[in-house]
């Protein structure tokens, strides 16, 4: 039987706090609450995943013993670790979305790389370029505008990367995938998403820019 919820034990923050899904490839396609989480594992539609990239059904779940700073809530059957991933066992479709033209999804697209000297930096260190200077016209659309780090920005100033004798890595172009990024909230960062993830949103980072 599925144990209840121990009454009072079980904070409501808890249970409405986030698990990232997994469709069957592995690949994030929602988040959803705790509490959806465990019915779906109840009922045989996911399945939890732990650190070591083990799956398990709901027994086998609720057998597992929380490390020292583990997340568990309390049923009548005793303390059950919270999942944070979880994986779909039959659903392999990704969602079509818009691809947002923002900060971030530039980053991303550019591997969070300088596009001139093509150095991986943290986005502290990166900015936009226009890649034709608004100055001359240039616009704020996906094949004008790349990741840069901070020096490359300073010495590329409002020149076009020929006037500046710099050499762009590729031809940037709106990309085809759907950033992962419009499925976490900046506010959440659960280590057990990190392998699933490389990116997560930000109202600041992807905020769409206007073209």
């Amino acid at each position: 039987m599925k144990p209840a919820m121990a009454s009072g034990t079980v904070p409501l923050a808890m249970m409405n706090s986030n698990v990232l899904v997994l469709n069957r490839s592995y690949l994030p396609i929602h988040v959803t609450s705790v509490r959806r989480a465990f019915s779906l594992i109840y009922q045989g539609i996911a399945r939890a995943i732990d650190e070591q990239y083990q799956t398990f059904d709901f027994e086998s779940w609720a057998e597992l013993r929380a490390a020292s700073d583990g997340e568990t809530i309390g049923t009548s059957h005793g303390p059950i670790v919270v999942p944070r991933v979880i994986v779909l066992v039959a659903f392999d479709r990704i969602p079509k979305r818009h691809v947002r033209f923002s900060r971030l999804n530039i980053f991303a697209r550019d591997d969070f790389t300088c596009q001139y000297c093509k150095k991986r930096g943290p986005r502290s260190d990166l900015n936009l370029d226009h890649v034709i200077p608004r100055a001359l016209g240039g616009r704020s659309t996906w094949d004008n505008v790349v990741c840069s780090c901070l020096h490359c920005n300073r010495k590329k100033g409002g020149r076009t990367p020929r006037q500046a004798g710099m050499k762009l890595a590729k031809q940037p172009a709106k990309p085809r995938w759907t950033p992962l990024s419009n499925l976490v909230s900046s506010s959440v960062r659960y280590k057990e998403w990190r392998p699933f993830l490389n990116v997560v949103d930000a109202s600041y980072w992807n905020t769409e820019l206007l073209e």
